[in-house]
């Protein structure tokens, strides 16, 4: 009986050894078996975020660029200009290459009208004004001293006439006729030419009319005739071809333009000059050469005759010392890169800008290239979405930096991508293993 007993207790104390080993096992191996299922299939939910996706830079590309100088003084240049003020742009980068009292305040004179036929062209663009409108000469406009037209009251004029009027004869009566047929009165226009000044940053000028006749509290400066003309070519490029022209005829009057700078085949296509007696001869002009375009602004000079050589000697100047390299294109391709949970796999981003910048010559290859990738972006991504950047440098220092668009739409993917359905359908197997071994498990008799 004794012996009995004790089988059955061994058998007993083997079959609770057995059951607790299962058991162990389902508590430790099971769960272990979902988490590492979890990670694998579930590796960028748990440890990554959009916004704080890895960059990889790419390696840097070298372009022909241009760092931005230092704008160099007359000491250091060796110019000077015969004038009370200078400034001399890089008109595609807005780099200043020369100035000389570039903040003086001085009565603009006709350097008002490029405002005036600024105002003209947002007009034209935003449907507001045609060409061939016409518009109706009053006794104001008529009456009006200094360099004119010729319109006559009560004329009928096509707005197309007028721009030439402005942009050739310099017409302060073709100026107050345009000014009061967009805005009721030359007061509300004024106040709409200061308020665009406001809103391109010049800082330093005040208009109180539109054709430039000395008027209290009138200013500006070399300076912000530079940031204007640069502005105004970049929307209104079609405004040269108004600029540009030598002369023009109305009602049997024939005038040139004063910009005599026009006829010297420089590449001058533009833009005003300007004169009044209390601050002298003006000349704002602009010019284009093999893909660079200048802007010099030279206020009060005392004798109109050298007011078209000072100006050459500064748009010579920057053609002769600088060059203006494009480093990236607007539109210019970079990647792909990859895409995760997307209906595609990948995208291409696109520059969001030109990007331009000013060295002196011999200095073109200087400035690299580093566009900053993801490693991934995650969708969805929409068309044109920022999501990266390239940086322009020259020589360590980083210059420009220009964002980088998408350039298509990428859906999030209704499936889940390969490695996570793999990863799915391995945890399947596995666990379907384990349920079949538990169940077809040798499992002891009980007594």
């Amino acid at each position: 009986m004794e012996f009995v007993m004790n089988k059955a207790h061994n058998i007993f104390l083997k079959f609770l050894e057995e059951r607790m080993k299962i058991r162990s096992f389902k508590i430790i191996w099971i769960p272990t078996l979902f988490l590492m299922v979890f990670f694998i299939a579930l590796p960028n939910q748990t440890f990554s975020k959009t916004t704080k996706t890895p960059h990889k830079p790419q390696k840097p590309r070298k372009v022909q660029t241009q760092q931005a100088p230092q704008p160099p003084q007359t000491a250091q240049s060796g110019l000077e200009c015969d004038a009370q003020s200078a400034v001399l742009m890089d008109g595609l980068t807005g780099q200043i290459l020369y100035e000389q009292n570039p903040h003086s305040r001085i009565a603009p004179a006709s350097f008002v009208k490029v405002l005036t036929l600024y105002l003209v062209f947002d007009a034209l663009r935003a449907g507001q004004l045609r060409m061939d409108d016409l518009v109706t000469v009053s006794e104001k406009a008529w009456r009006i001293q200094g360099s004119k037209m010729f319109i006559k009251v009560g004329d009928r004029v096509k707005v197309d006439d007028l721009l030439k009027g402005i942009a050739v004869d310099s017409g302060n009566d073709a100026c107050v006729a345009i000014a009061e047929h967009l805005a009721g009165s030359e007061e509300v226009f004024v106040t709409k030419m200061n308020e665009k000044a406001t809103s391109l940053g010049l800082k330093e000028s005040q208009f109180r009319n539109s054709h430039g006749m000395p008027a209290d509290g009138q200013y500006t400066t070399a300076m912000d005739m530079a940031l204007l003309a640069k502005r105004y070519i970049e929307e209104h490029p079609e405004a040269l071809a108004l600029h540009s022209t030598t002369e023009f005829e109305y009602n049997g009057i024939r005038q040139g333009n004063r910009n005599t700078l026009l006829q010297k085949n420089i590449g001058v296509d533009g833009l005003k000059t300007g004169h009044v007696e209390e601050s002298g001869y003006h000349l704002l002009a602009t010019a284009k050469r093999d893909g660079q375009r200048m802007i010099a602004v030279l206020m009060g000079c005392e004798k109109i005759k050298k007011r078209a050589p000072e100006t050459q000697k500064l748009l010579e100047y920057g053609f002769k010392n600088f060059s203006t390299v494009e480093a990236v294109k607007k539109g210019g391709s970079f990647g792909p890169v990859k895409v995760k949970r997307g209906k595609s796999d990948q995208v291409i981003l696109t520059a969001a800008e030109d990007a331009r910048v000013t060295v002196p010559k011999g200095k073109e290859n200087s400035v690299s290239v580093h566009p900053q990738l993801p490693q991934f972006i995650i969708a969805p991504i929409q068309k044109g979405q920022v999501v990266a950047k390239v940086f322009i440098q020259n020589e360590g220092k980083v210059i420009k930096e220009v964002r980088l668009l998408s350039s298509s739409e990428v859906l999030k993917s209704i499936l889940p991508s390969w490695p996570v359905m793999a990863a799915g359908i391995v945890g399947l197997v596995v666990i379907g293993l384990i349920g079949f071994w538990w169940f077809r498990r040798p499992r002891q008799k009980r007594l």
